[in-house]
């Protein structure tokens, strides 16, 4: 249990057992290898948006997890209080939650090829949690021939230990999610200044070069086109890239680790794998400076 012992809170049990596996330098081997394969698999634009939540706003494999976590635990639930005289139907729900976990994986094996390039403890708590869910999984499914022929005691340990990994499984996507940051809009937390805030000198800014600074602790992407003056967020929304080292392409601009494409005049999505607009900004030139503000939506 966490306490708080002289205003610091005590770390859980479980904490410091992460702290080593993000430590564990022997698993980079292995997933430098799976990720490099999964991002080869991935790389069609219109699958890699499809996994990536392009279309729905913000990441699938939340929203999938639910359906396995819900299906695989409800059977362990009527394993161990009844309710399912015959089996029938948690025999139903261990099919439910296995086909469910196709697309789950694929989601969630997406978004850690895209996170755990240069991010050592990305890369290996995220492989010890798919580790998990294949144990998981694979424990659920050896309960169903042992439910099948009335071995219920058999199946309904089977599907305890299946829990169990499911436990340690989804405390470490947690741990990706809220710890390391996986997942989110990579803008939420520096939206930047929302009155006019110097952003440097305006001879600075050359033609069509991106140039990055910084306004009020805000990364921010300046781009100018002849007259025309444009500001965006630079952390690129999907997995927190420069978008000023990337490239300028007609009225988008293109982050240079993934690919995303974002409009220049608003941040639109225009291009997967991200699923959130970059946060855009006014721009104006005063006294031979110029001056940014966040843009804010109509009321």
């Amino acid at each position: 249990m966490t306490t708080i012992d002289g205003g610091q809170r005590r770390k859980t049990p479980i904490e410091p057992l992460v702290d080593r596996l993000e430590a564990a330098g022997g698993l980079d081997a292995a997933g430098r290898a799976i990720a490099g394969r999964v991002r080869k698999a991935t790389a069609p634009t219109a699958l890699k948006e499809a996994l990536s939540g392009t279309w729905l706003g913000h990441a699938v494999h939340p929203l999938l997890t639910d359906v396995v976590l819900g299906a695989l635990l409800s059977t362990t639930i009527l394993d161990v209080v009844g309710g399912d005289e015959s089996g029938r139907g948690r025999r139903r729900l261990i099919g439910v939650g296995i086909l469910a976990a196709l697309p789950t994986a694929a989601t969630g094996a997406n978004d850690w090829a895209d996170s755990e390039y240069g991010n050592d403890p990305v890369r290996r708590v995220g492989l010890v949690h798919a580790a998990c869910n294949v144990g998981a999984l694979s424990l659920y499914a050896a309960s169903l021939p042992a439910r099948r022929r009335g071995d219920g005691l058999r199946g309904t340990v089977l599907g305890l230990g299946g829990a169990t990994l499911l436990g340690i499984s989804g405390y470490l996507g947690g741990h990706l999610s809220f710890a390391q940051g996986i997942g989110p809009d990579q803008t939420i937390y520096d939206a930047g200044p929302t009155d006019w805030t110097s952003a440097g000198d305006a001879a600075d800014l050359a033609d069509g070069q991106p140039k990055r600074v910084v306004v009020d602790e805000t990364p921010v992407l300046l781009l100018r086109d002849g007259a025309q003056l444009f500001a965006l967020h630079d952390r690129c929304s999907h997995r927190g890239c420069s978008l000023a080292d990337g490239k300028v392409d007609g009225d988008e601009i293109e982050c240079p680790c993934h690919g995303s494409r974002f409009a220049r005049a608003d941040g639109a999505v225009r291009r997967g794998p991200a699923s959130a607009p970059q946060p855009s900004f006014d721009v104006r030139e005063s006294g031979g400076r110029l001056e940014v503000r966040r843009r804010l939506l109509p009321a």
